[in-house]
């Protein structure tokens, strides 16, 4: 005899039962001799045997909801803790500009101003290493080379140069690099902040594109000068330098590094210098 089932899926999305299949067997053919076979059923086709192009996409794109709303979730979070990491360094600037300010006002000269704001400016300086991670990670689409040379020439300065070097703390150019790195950052971390609120005020724009005109030529000198001052103490003491003879057989001068140090960024700027 020959007989054969037919298996139709049936998909119900928000039925109780799920999907399933029914199987009939054909009109019975005669056998000789004798009477026609009684229809019966064939066993259940198991779940999913001939799942319909319907059901594959559905499967498809539950997953790729699921991975949308990681995603989601993850940029929500990553936003988070932007606005806070923007907010806490504006907070963090404008403090240290509100006590340069105070000190000022009430001694009537700088000398002692970065002793007295040191602990502030090193926490806050040095915390900005986190933007590195930022980029490394990919919370912030910027380069992490670019990124990472521009913090630690800011770490440099406070914990290798005005940290390191007590006889120069009270030069003014200290005080010039220290005045033109504040208002930078609170201009800075302010404009992070609003645009990730989707609320820039006017000003705030205006002054991230325009006050660098004057203050990065300005920043620079106040570093370079900084640097030149450092000169003659570091030759003097010696300090961070590893002379021969030693065990790693190995020679380095603190004092000829600070010398290619002011080089290179005097040859790095001049392009930039004539750009503005």
């Amino acid at each position: 005899m020959a007989r054969f089932c037919i298996c139709v899926s049936v998909l119900k999305r928000s039925g109780p039962h799920g999907s399933g299949c029914r199987a009939l067997s054909a009109r019975p053919q005669p056998r000789r001799g004798g009477s026609p076979s009684s229809p019966r059923l064939c066993s259940p086709c198991p779940r999913g045997t001939m799942a319909s192009s319907e059901e594959d996409g559905s499967g498809n794109g539950s997953v790729e909801e699921k991975e949308n709303g990681k995603k989601r979730s993850l940029g929500a979070l990553a936003r988070a803790w932007l606005i806070f990491y923007n907010i806490a360094m504006t907070a963090g600037w404008l403090v240290l500009g509100i006590a340069m300010a105070r000190f000022y006002i009430q001694r009537g000269t700088h000398r002692g101003l970065f002793r007295s704001v040191q602990k502030i400016l090193k926490f806050f300086q040095t915390f900005a290493l986190l933007e590195v991670v930022h980029c490394a990670v990919g919370i912030v689409h910027t380069s992490v080379l670019v990124t990472g040379v521009q913090v630690s020439s800011r770490i440099f300065m406070v914990w290798f140069i005005a940290h390191s070097i007590k006889q120069i703390q009270n030069e003014e150019s200290v005080i010039l690099f220290l005045v033109v790195w504040t208002v930078t950052e609170i201009t800075r971390y302010s404009f992070y902040t609003f645009n990730l609120l989707n609320h820039l005020p006017y000003f705030i724009k205006w002054a991230r594109y325009n006050f660098f005109i004057i203050l990065y030529p300005a920043g620079v000198a106040g570093e370079l000068l900084t640097i030149y001052a450092a000169l003659p103490y570091v030759k003097k003491t010696g300090m961070y330098s590893l002379r021969l003879p030693n065990k790693y057989n190995v020679s380095f001068d603190y004092y000829y590094f600070l010398i290619i140090v002011i080089v290179a960024v005097l040859y790095l700027f001049k392009p930039k210098f004539y750009f503005l």
